[in-house]
């Protein structure tokens, strides 16, 4: 019996260019992060206010980002290998990906986004200066961290687009409206690691499916709107 594959989310993630990249028929249903379907509470029910992506396979749900990609990794591990066979490297490749979900982004997110949209059109508070800065550089910092374990490789995964770059590639949508926000350039500062996003974009798994900037900013604008309202 063929598997069944469905995949609930918010717009184009990791799981569907790891689910690409291994070839893997499934059905895509986009949620809604403000009005949940009735099948992504039931299938998530302990999670219900951080509750995508959920994979279900063959009727089971699987809960998380990283946890489903490695999931998918092991399911179908004959087809184009995400994590590698090494024990020191995979969980090397598991520490980078945590890295990434628990430290570099959702700072960024929290501290340069969401508090410049709150100042549209209104005096830039004495102090937002200061804590952009600040923001500015923890973000540069983890990509210069990133940066130096990319080091001389194409890829993260080495010779190969493998786990942390399928990690780290979707991040890339946001960055043109940190850099408007924050006023930098990433490729400025790290060439090295623009390089990288590059080479990974010539990929058919990840150019058809990461998310259009101006919807970016769009979302976020519309995020704030209603995070003001509650």
């Amino acid at each position: 019996m063929a598997d069944e594959v469905v995949l609930l989310d918010f717009w184009p993630s990791r799981l569907r260019i790891a689910l690409a990249e291994k070839g893997i028929e499934y059905e895509y249903k986009d949620e809604d992060l403000w009005n949940k379907s009735p099948l992504l509470l039931q299938m998530n029910p302990v999670h219900k206010k951080i509750s995508i992506p959920v994979l279900v396979h063959n009727g089971k749900p699987v809960y998380g980002s990283l946890v489903a990609l490695q999931y998918i990794d092991e399911v179908w591990k004959d087809k184009s290998p995400l994590l590698p066979s090494d024990s020191y490297l995979r969980a090397k490749a598991r520490f980078w990906a945590d890295f990434v979900d628990k430290m570099a982004f959702f700072f960024i997110f929290q501290q340069v986004i969401l508090m410049q949209i709150h100042e549209i059109g209104r005096k830039v508070w004495t102090s937002i200066g200061e804590e952009q800065d600040a923001a500015k550089k923890k973000f540069l910092d983890c990509i210069s961290m990133l940066e130096g374990e990319l080091r001389y490789k194409p890829y993260f995964g080495g010779e190969t687009f493998r786990f942390v770059d399928v990690v780290v590639i979707p991040f890339y949508s946001w960055f043109s409206v940190y850099e408007k926000f924050g006023n930098f350039s990433v490729e400025t500062d790290h060439p090295k690691f623009i390089a990288w996003v590059k080479r990974c974009l010539e990929k058919e798994s990840v150019s058809k499916l990461l998310l259009d900037p101006k919807k970016v900013y769009d979302f976020l604008l519309q995020m704030w709107n209603k995070l003001r309202m509650e």
